[in-house]
Order: structure tokens, then C-alpha cells, then sequence
């Protein structure tokens, strides 16, 4: 396993927040948790943060439905910062939405590794995790 990784979670659930760094913390599983409530801020962190890839996420989990910007627009913005990143990032879109309209939509950003309905098993947290490679 992997402890090196970089987590990022964007999202305005703060109970979400919380058991996903919860299981994160109990199973080992990264070395570092950042969380952000909006696209917005998330946005931010990484455009002060391009020239520095010690700090930038190796993996984000991605909240469609959040307040300020989304997470389709912070996809948008992403896109635009995508070839100054100097690292590559693993997107995965999280969401309580079954709505079909979202979930094409989700995987038809070749940037999004895939969509996630909440809630993600502790489980499926370790597996998606444990098969990633930095």
C-alpha cells in the first residue's frame, strides 16, 4: 500500500468530510487529507500551488452539489489550469445524484476518473485507493 498520497475532498458535507477522513486516518490509506468546501476554494489552493507538486493532490473526491461553484465549473476552471499542472491528478466525482443527466455528464469530462455515489464504503474507499498508482 501506498501512504503517500494527497487527498483532497471538496465538499460542503461536513459529516462526509469527516468519515472519509475518518477512514483515510484508520486504514493508512494517505499522508495528508485537504479539504475544501466549495470548487471555489479548492480552485484557489491549486492555482497558488501549480509550481509546487509537493503540495497538490495526487487524488481529489469531487462533490457536484456544493454552494459558490460546483462541481462541474471547478471541472471547467481545472481543464483550463490542466497543462500548468505539473502533476498528474486523479479526479473522481462524488455525488448523492442516481440522476442519469449527471452521471453522463460526469463521464464525459476525460478529466473525471470516474463517478462515485455517496456514500463510498469504507470499502470501496480502500479498493479505489489501494489500486491507484502514483
Amino acid at each position: 500500500m501506498n501512504s503517500k498520497k494527497i487527498l483532497c475532498i471538496v465538499d460542503d458535507d461536513d459529516i462526509y468530510k469527516y468519515s472519509v477522513k475518518r477512514t483515510l486516518k484508520n486504514q493508512e490509506l494517505t499522508r495528508k487529507i485537504i479539504t475544501f468546501s466549495n470548487g471555489e476554494e479548492a480552485i484557489e489552493f491549486m492555482m497558488d500551488n501549480l509550481n509546487k507538486n509537493e503540495n497538490l493532490p495526487d487524488v481529489i473526491f469531487l462533490d457536484i452539489n456544493m454552494p459558490i461553484m460546483d462541481g462541474f465549473q471547478f471541472m471547467e476552471e481545472y481543464v483550463k489550469i490542466k497543462p500548468t499542472v505539473g502533476k498528474e491528478i486523479v479526479i473522481y466525482m462524488v455525488s448523492s445524484s442516481i440522476d442519469s443527466t449527471d452521471i453522463k455528464r460526469a463521464k464525459s469530462i476525460r478529466e473525471v476518473s470516474d463517478y462515485l455515489i455517496k456514500p463510498i464504503s469504507p470499502n470501496e474507499l480502500t479498493d479505489l485507493l489501494n489500486n491507484y498508482e502514483m
